[in-house]
């Protein structure tokens, strides 16, 4: 989990730096239907969000832990990130994830083997939860940047 951990801490320093562009730029939409890098980076803070709360409920809650789908595209579009600012984006997704570390490197080790019950039926533990968590947000970043962030 230290991985984890370590390479959340870079992202959380990487990210500003490689989104000090402009607006125009980051509010572009490569298509009518594909997300602006803006709205890419709120779809990481909805993420986060909702991950934060996975990772509390799974320590607290009978086993396995049923982790609900949400709606993505309404939760950014009714977040209204094509109309916000990247500082306040950027500084939204610095808070979360820092919270996010804050939670994550106060599991208790037995607790990264909790289940955790996907939408789709598959079991998974919360360390995936948590490796996937990562991996979604690298996937992302990768989209935003043609940069290795």
């Amino acid at each position: 989990m230290n991985d984890v951990i370590s390479r959340l801490s870079q992202l959380i320093e990487a990210v500003p730096q490689r989104l000090a562009v402009s607006e125009t730029v980051l509010s572009n939409r490569p298509a009518p239907d594909k997300w602006s890098p803006k709205e890419i980076l709120g779809h990481l803070c909805d993420s986060a969000v909702n991950n934060l709360a996975r990772f509390i409920n799974v320590q607290i809650v009978e086993q396995p832990f049923s982790v609900e789908s949400y709606d993505q595209n309404q939760w950014a579009l009714l977040q209204h990130y094509q109309q916000a600012s990247i500082q306040d984006i950027v500084q939204l997704w610095i808070y979360l994830n820092k919270s996010i570390i804050r939670v994550i490197s106060t599991i208790p080790e037995e607790k990264y083997d909790c289940m955790c019950k996907l939408s789709n039926g598959d079991t998974v533990s919360l360390q995936w939860l948590i490796s996937d968590y990562l991996a979604h947000m690298e996937h992302h970043l990768r989209q935003i940047s043609e940069d290795s962030i």
